[in-house]
């Protein structure tokens, strides 16, 4: 495992540095359909090329937007909670609050978290998901999508106690808990909304499979972004209908497999992993 230091912040998991830790951004991205008035919800499809067991393939799935949250502070962090580990060198590079920690550490983390929440100007990271937005925005629409284009405001906290494999390429594998920082932004713009359901209507899965397979071609990741626009009470009644604890299991809208933390933005959705927290 690689223990490159920088700041005295090593990289990767330890005996001691077992856990880690995902601070993240969701946003549940709404609009209006202007042919029926209906309320929309947006999600950002994401093909990906994975490698498992020596085979290739590409993976769909439909998620919210939002990303990483920026550890501007981190030896602040280290003060607060004691030595940890990037869970990668990219994550050390781009200063994402995605960490090894010692478990004992994790309940100070989550105090640290909800102080954030309650008081977010000053802190040691950096949660507004404008600049997710912009880039998210841009790999599905290519386009640059400025605050005067959406209502953007911060709902509540999500806490995900029990510890999940990360599947993400960069730590996979590894004993996971994570912390998600929920917003809305209300789309304003008509010329962003009619994009969106444009986007949505002519790319097909297959359509962005065949996209990633010629991104990595070209020496690209292997990727490629679309929208999928979504009734907010066909996605509701999705969830409504199943029991609670097949809520966890992967959840479809027709062809487009649902990305597990799709719940964490609908919050009259009971879940059973999430803790929420609104002040």
């Amino acid at each position: 495992m690689n223990t490159i230091i920088k700041n005295n912040i090593g990289v990767g998991a330890t005996k001691a540095f077992s856990l880690r830790v995902s601070i993240g951004t969701l946003v549940r991205v709404l609009f209006k359909n202007p042919e029926n008035s209906k309320n929309m919800v947006a999600l950002e499809r994401t093909a990906t090329l994975r490698e498992f067991e020596g085979k290739s393939d590409v993976l769909v799935k439909a998620k919210p937007f939002g990303g990483g949250v920026r550890l501007t502070y981190p030896n602040r962090l280290k003060d607060l909670i004691g030595n940890f580990h990037y869970d990668s060198n990219r994550s050390r590079e781009e200063g994402d609050f995605r960490i090894f920690i010692r478990p004992t550490s994790w309940e100070k983390i989550k105090e640290i978290c909800k102080k954030h929440f309650r008081e977010p100007e000053g802190g040691i990271f950096d949660s507004k998901p404008d600049h997710e937005l912009v880039e998210e925005f841009d790999d599905s629409l290519k386009i640059k999508i400025t605050p005067s284009q959406y209502l953007l405001k911060t709902l509540y906290l999500i806490i995900e106690d029990l510890p999940s494999e990360s599947n993400n390429i960069r730590a996979q594998g590894f004993p996971t808990v994570r912390i998600y920082y929920i917003f809305e932004a209300i789309i304003k713009s008509a010329k962003i909304i009619k994009m969106m359901l444009n986007n949505s209507k002519i790319y097909s899965n297959e359509n962005l499979k065949e996209m990633a397979w010629n991104d990595a071609k070209k020496g690209g990741k292997g990727r490629a972004n679309a929208i999928l626009a979504v009734d907010l009470s066909e996605l509701e009644g999705i969830y409504n209908s199943l029991p609670l604890e097949r809520r966890i299991d992967p959840v479809y809208v027709g062809e487009n497999q649902l990305d597990g933390n799709i719940p964490a933005i609908l919050e009259w959705i009971n879940y059973p992993k999430y803790q929420r927290y609104i002040y």
